[in-house]
């Protein structure tokens, strides 16, 4: 049996894959199987995987149709033999010793799953770098110790990713915790992230980065302006398996809420202009539902996130016009303000660049 299995989802990564090969292929810990899912890629990297397998034999490789990411993990999950699973995205990279440290670690520890802060990075085409550190927890205290996830909601704060350490495959089949497979969605590493924390027994955060995460691939999704409603869906998902165990959503409906609204705002970000009207309607209904319910815990938001959901729930066509002015005052670094002029939207008074009152007004009839 190996040590730790290796899962790489793949599709239309060509001009990334080598590194991330090379990376995986080299590790200091050499008892691994690495299973590459070729997701029905149109480019490049079926031939590139093809290659790789010839040369190591710890390579599996499937070659399937176009089904998305969560299909594809779950297969590879699904198919590992080894004591631990790690899972690393196609356009990134990873330390050379990482999976040795975290075996190490994990086994050391007896660990449902250990993380590790990893690096954020862009690369310029003269193959220059702009790295940056994330740390999975603001508090120095969290790291190096052995916690119970099941035991300590706040723990769903750190920073959310899937591919930054290592699970007990044991571990992850007897709560079967999977992907959601809805057929071309994104962000379904959200859902894997609640279950592996709601079930989790001991767990642990190491202060060393070993991950590399791109961020100048334009293909991904957290580039996508027309991807709307991804996020929603998968936020759907994850309280459906919350909400199996009455105990479980009494213990995490809290954190459930501060993360839906963290990536709700953050799709309000992303999306393009012209969904963002339509979005803060959904945005309204979802969280006036949810205050109805008495779901919501006003302790695990700052108070600008609160005035926030209060703004959205009671205004959003006024929140939805303070989204066009900010998206618009993008557009320069900085306002003229002696060329402004006031705008209230709520009880919120805002300076107007004259560069956008025509769109105001253009919006107007729709707000009066």
């Amino acid at each position: 049996m190996s040590k730790v299995s290796v899962i790489i989802p793949t599709y239309n990564v060509e001009p990334y894959l080598e590194e991330c090969m090379e990376s995986v292929t080299r590790q200091t810990l050499k008892e691994i199987e690495i299973i590459c899912i070729n997701d029905g890629s149109t480019d490049g990297s079926l031939q590139i995987l093809q290659e790789y397998a010839k040369k190591d034999s710890r390579i599996i490789l499937i070659d399937k149709k176009n089904e998305g990411y969560g299909i594809g993990v779950n297969q590879g999950i699904d198919m590992a033999t080894g004591k631990y699973i790690g899972i690393v995205e196609p356009d990134d990279y990873i330390a050379l010793n990482m999976y040795e440290d975290l075996y190490h670690i994990a086994e050391t520890n007896d660990l449902d799953f250990v993380k590790a802060d990893f690096y954020r990075f862009t690369r310029k085409e003269n193959g220059n770098m702009k790295m940056i550190y994330n740390h999975l927890s603001k508090r120095e205290d969290d790291y190096n110790i052995v916690f119970s996830p099941r035991n300590n909601p706040k723990a769903i704060n750190y920073i959310m990713n899937t591919w930054s350490g290592i699970y007990k495959r044991s571990f992850l089949n007897e709560y079967e915790i999977r992907h959601n497979t809805t057929p071309g969605a994104s962000y379904q590493d959200n859902g894997f992230w609640f279950q592996t924390f709601i079930y989790g027994k001991r767990a642990m955060i190491i202060n060393k980065p070993y991950y590399r995460n791109r961020r100048d691939n334009i293909t991904s999704s957290v580039h996508n302006s027309d991807k709307v409603y991804a996020m929603n869906i998968e936020y759907d998902y994850i309280r459906g398996i919350l909400t199996r165990d009455e105990a479980v959503w009494e213990k995490f409906k809290a954190m459930y809420w501060r993360k839906k609204y963290h990536n709700y705002t953050g799709t309000l970000h992303r999306i393009d202009v012209q969904y963002k009207k339509e979005y803060i309607q959904q945005f309204c209904m979802d969280f006036k539902r949810g205050l109805e319910k008495d779901e919501l815990d006003k302790d695990v938001f700052t108070e600008l996130e609160w005035s926030n959901i209060q703004f959205i729930v009671k205004d959003p066509d006024g929140y939805y016009i303070r989204e066009i002015i900010r998206n618009e005052e993008k557009k320069d670094e900085i306002i003229d303000i002696k060329n402004s002029m006031t705008y209230k939207v709520g009880s919120v008074i805002m300076f107007v660049p004259k560069r956008i009152r025509r769109l105001l007004k253009r919006i107007k009839n729709e707000y009066t």
